[in-house]
């Protein structure tokens, strides 16, 4: 089951490192479809797996000199905060229903918003100045992200991609970061709550290397395809997860 999970994470990851999808929208799905742990250990397992793609793949950004907008910083603030919001409502909800009705109302959230975010291109771009709107939209993304337990990054790539009017390669590597800051926060703020221990997380001896390798993995054939083939990737991820949540809903 280890090697299984490798591959689920390496997969995932790669593919988030390459189109910022971060991998936790593909790898929370295939997990809940497996059914081998409880929905928040997998949400934890999940987020621990991307957050070690996003460093990994951030610290190789900035080796090789990326600068952060201004933008994407504010972006992040909101999230870590959206993602405060976003733990307490997925706790709330896990307290007073079963966990296979909260993994339904999750699929059918994560499959709207890919379907919604498959037809970015048809929607009109914007790039919105207001400081304190771009943090709203933050709040938003981190809210979702942490509730549905995905690192939100096809969200963060659509809302960069249309709200703030950046190319798809830059709006990639925007939510790769975005990603790193909010997962962060949120396993510190698990880890000081319920604390890790609560969780079974034998499988992350699988899922953390496969993190670390899919984020340079991918953080490298990012600089080496073009804004075609990186589109393609996104679309394609978001199929799939389409797919996986509907079985899921089944």
């Amino acid at each position: 089951m280890g090697i299984l999970y490798f591959f689920i994470t390496l997969a995932a990851t790669t593919a988030g490192a390459i189109a910022g999808i971060g991998g936790g929208v593909l790898i929370k799905p295939t997990l809940d479809a497996l059914g081998h742990y409880n929905i928040a250990t997998i949400g934890v397992l999940s987020s621990i797996a991307v957050l070690v793609m996003a460093v990994v793949s951030t610290v190789r950004r900035f080796i090789g000199g990326l600068k952060v907008d201004k933008k994407i910083i504010l972006l992040a603030i909101g999230a870590i905060v959206g993602g405060f919001a976003g733990k307490e409502i997925f706790y709330l909800l896990l307290s007073v229903t079963e966990g296979p009705v909260i993994k339904i109302i999750q699929s059918g959230l994560i499959a709207l918003l890919m379907i919604v975010i498959l037809f970015k291109d048809r929607l009109t771009r914007h790039c919105i100045e207001n400081s304190f709107a771009v943090l709203t939209v933050g709040f938003v993304l981190g809210t979702l992200a942490s509730f549905l337990g995905i690192g939100g990054g096809p969200v963060n790539v659509a809302v960069l991609y249309i709200l703030l009017k950046m190319d798809i390669r830059k709006a990639a590597v925007g939510s790769i970061f975005i990603i790193l800051l909010a997962q962060a926060s949120k396993i510190v703020t698990i880890s000081l709550s319920q604390g890790l221990a609560t969780y079974d997380l034998k499988m992350l001896w699988y899922m953390v290397p496969a993190g670390i390798t899919g984020g340079l993995l991918g953080s490298f054939l990012h600089n080496r395809i073009n804004e075609k083939t990186i589109h393609i990737i996104f679309n394609m991820a978001a199929v799939v997860v389409i797919l996986i949540c509907f079985y899921n809903i089944t």
